[in-house]
């Protein structure tokens, strides 16, 4: 084992050792440390072999994502049920600087893959679908992807900041951590009520991403996402032809990370813009079972204002914060036009549990007038106007609303539960269907 070690010091070899290293799963290298409650790895540290890999540069990720979620009350089907979705991702971060003197560079790859079934379905009705997830990390396919293959390297002293290749666009424009199960509360909103165009985690596409850091608090980013159906489709994520291309995605944001007095309550401020130069239909122009105008662009804004307001026990890892989040899309090519969320969150509420963390959410996302006038439109045109025939639309009209509360427990520095209690109101936003009382449960384990 020591000369083991002592060739893995060595940075031309390794990344030579590094898939040697993933295949010895043996009780010798990481025994020692496994299912200790310090350690962030289940497997621990591998008899010190990840410690010295990563000190050389090669650094592994390897995470399980479980939701669970049963229908306790109401919906559109009110017979009790539960699902279940997960998400494996297995990665490597490679620090270029370490490892071939390449200042300031790395490089990520990571491979996903979802499985399992949506309560969402179950929730509302089939023919529309819930607007938001009661299981987050159900979306975007039940299956295997290439999430990021991306290379990142800064300029001048990170005053500039350059990242190409697979991306994801939510990982870099209106980010932040989350630990809600409902969709309308993590990162990267902007995204998930256009999701036609601006994709989220897993899907990754072509793409980049250029930051201009003004100063330690402020920056600027642009990028640029190419729009190919092939990003999208269950059975593609390793795919990566560039035609046929539809077009491409532009996002802009401002972001302001400040640190607030004397305690430095950490901030993450953005606004941002979007542009797709893709073709979409004009809901307005619908008649006669066809669009008259199916060649508009699309575009959009979003706000994040998240801050902690207080620090506890004079850590300020602990506290509560808050958390407010806005989507504007256009009226033209967007079905839902508007959303608002604001969110609060007490990290460490208990000086037994300094590590635990409660959260609590509402959450609006409102459906494009003109999209609803379309559904109605298309009902009368097939002169169906009774919602039990299985051929008629249902009208999607107004918001739906989400409300969610967890309860975070930290169970080891590898592994967290997060039970909660949903209430979705108006699923779909079709007023024939019941508000839905949903129980949840979410597992993140680090491997």
């Amino acid at each position: 084992m020591k000369r083991l070690l002592a060739v893995a010091n060595k940075p031309g070899r390794t990344l030579a050792l590094s898939a040697l290293t993933l295949a010895l799963g043996s009780s010798q290298v990481f025994a020692a440390d496994a299912f200790s409650y310090d350690s962030p790895y289940m497997f621990g540290d591998w008899g010190g072999l990840r410690t010295d890999l990563e000190k050389d540069g090669v650094k592994f990720q390897v995470n399980y994502t479980m939701e669970a979620a049963s229908n306790l009350a109401g919906g559109y089907n009110t017979s009790t049920t539960a699902r279940y979705a997960d998400q494996q991702a297995f990665g490597v971060n490679l620090d270029l600087q370490k490892l071939l003197d390449w200042n300031d560079a790395e490089f990520q790859l990571t491979i996903t893959n979802r499985d399992g079934q949506n309560l969402s379905d179950h929730v509302a009705d089939k023919r529309t679908g819930m607007v938001s997830s009661v299981q987050e990390v159900y979306g975007r396919g039940q299956t295997w992807r290439l999430t990021q293959m991306w290379l990142r390297k800064g300029f001048f002293d990170d005053a500039l900041d350059i990242k190409a290749g697979r991306l994801t666009v939510g990982e870099d424009f209106d980010n932040f951590d989350s630990k809600f199960q409902n969709l309308a509360f993590g990162s990267g909103q902007a995204g998930n009520w256009r999701g036609d165009h601006w994709y989220n985690w897993p899907v990754s596409q072509w793409g980049a991403r250029v930051k201009l850091n003004f100063t330690p608090e402020w920056f600027l980013q642009v990028g640029i996402y190419n729009q190919n159906p092939y990003n999208y489709d269950r059975g593609d994520g390793f795919r990566f032809e560039f035609s046929p291309t539809e077009g491409n995605l532009v996002p802009v944001e401002l972001g302001w990370q400040p640190k607030l007095g004397a305690e430095g309550l950490p901030g993450n401020y953005r606004l941002g813009f979007y542009y797709s130069s893709t073709k979409d239909p004009q809901y307005s122009s619908y008649h006669n079972g066809a669009y008259s105008n199916d060649d508009v662009h699309s575009y959009g804004g979003y706000l994040l204002a998240q801050q902690q307001l207080t620090t506890q026990g004079g850590s300020v890892d602990r506290g509560l914060g808050v958390t407010v989040q806005a989507v504007m899309n256009d009226h033209k090519t967007s079905k839902t036009d508007n959303y608002q969320a604001i969110a609060l969150t007490w990290k460490g509420p208990f000086d037994a549990r300094p590590k635990d963390e409660i959260g609590f959410g509402v959450a609006r996302i409102h459906i494009n007038s003109d999209y609803t006038k379309m559904l109605r439109t298309e009902n009368n045109e097939h002169g169906i106007h009774d919602y039990d025939n299985p051929a008629y639309l249902p009208i999607q009209s107004g918001a739906e609303w989400n409300y969610e509360i967890y309860y975070d427990v930290h169970v080891t520095n590898w592994m967290s539960l997060r039970p909660n209690l949903q209430y979705i109101a108006s699923p779909g936003a079709v007023s024939e269907v019941n508000d839905a009382f949903v129980g949840g449960l979410t597992a993140n384990i680090s491997f």
